[in-house]
């Protein structure tokens, strides 16, 4: 009971954002509070605690073994005090918060119209801000608590992540019309020969289009790879060259009038294009309402498959030339 005494539910509360942001500025932000305040509160969390709870390390504030075993039971203690005061959680209508969103351009497209029409509706007092980078600078963005969620395919993940697949996601081809034949599209030795244009914000990394290519021993020759989808559409107008694509980067964009889209002459693997977080996030309400938001706008995206899952029974595939 002593114990209880020198500490107050404002303590709980700061701990719970350092925590989780990792970041004395943004869980002063998170708070809404000065950032002194919170450097004050840290202080007496580890006098309280006698840990220094937070440790820096390579520029970077990383939690002591204490903070991390803190987190559990600490994320249980604040919702059954949530319930005991009768407090509603997260109102989206009244809430005043920021999200940070890494995605490729590919999760941009297809996700963000959708999304942000149903923030000006439900929650208008949300605001988002995007980060665009790899498969693995995103999950770093996950676990630096840089990223609250992360929109991209993930064949692996750490155990401290969680993922939850959108939809699946197919390929088509696109080309000028004026290299094509005038009705259908190419034989895999005629589409074999042409010159091909690869989308890759990590280029060197097996893609799935050319895994597949691998399993039938074939081999396209690639003539540009670049990172931008809008940017592909443009550069192969006028041209001899392919681009094969994930099928919503065009369903969810006007497609040039110098181009028409085939099927490929192979099959190619489905993608799941995921959402993930880190599990500190996990039962906090706001994040939770913010998940399941977006897998209400994908699921008009395509067919949702409610599937959280994390490294230990991931199978897919490595993925480039898809979605990042």
């Amino acid at each position: 009971m002593d114990d209880l005494r020198r500490i107050d539910l404002n303590l709980l509360l700061t701990l719970h954002a350092l925590l989780a942001e990792q970041h004395v500025s943004r869980a002063a932000l998170r708070l809404h509070r000065s950032q002194p305040a919170v450097s004050h509160a840290l202080a007496q969390l580890r006098e309280l605690f006698g840990d220094p709870l937070l440790v820096r390390r390579g520029g970077r504030l990383q939690v002591t073994a204490r903070a991390q075993a803190l987190v559990e039971p600490l994320q249980q203690a604040l919702e059954q005090l949530d319930g005991l005061l009768g407090s509603p959680g997260f109102d989206p209508q009244r809430a005043q918060r920021s999200f940070r969103l890494a995605m490729s351009d590919y999760g941009a497209r297809v996700v963000l119209p959708g999304l942000m029409r149903l923030l000006r509706n439900e929650a208008p007092g949300i605001d988002l801000i995007v980060s665009q980078g790899s498969r693995e600078a995103m999950l770093g963005q996950l676990f630096d608590g840089e990223a609250d969620l992360a929109l991209a395919v993930f064949p692996e993940l750490a155990t401290e992540l969680r993922a939850q697949t959108l939809f699946d996601e197919t390929f088509t081809c696109i080309a000028d019309r004026s290299h094509l034949p005038t009705r259908g599209g190419l034989s895999l030795d005629e589409w074999l020969v042409r010159p091909h244009v690869l989308v890759a914000v990590r280029p060197g990394v097996d893609n799935e289009i050319d895994l597949a290519l691998q399993g039938i021993g074939a081999q396209r020759r690639v003539a540009l790879v670049l990172p931008h989808w809008a940017a592909a559409q443009e550069v192969i107008a006028g041209t001899d060259l392919i681009l094969t694509v994930a099928r919503r980067s065009l369903d969810s964009g006007k497609l040039d009038s110098r181009l028409r889209r085939f099927q490929p002459p192979l099959a190619i693997r489905p993608l799941a294009f995921q959402q993930a977080w880190h599990q500190r996030r996990e039962g906090e309400a706001g994040h939770r309402w913010l998940r399941e938001k977006v897998m209400q706008v994908c699921a008009g995206a395509g067919l949702p498959r409610d599937r959280t899952r994390s490294a230990r029974n991931s199978s897919d595939v490595d993925v480039v030339s898809g979605p990042a």
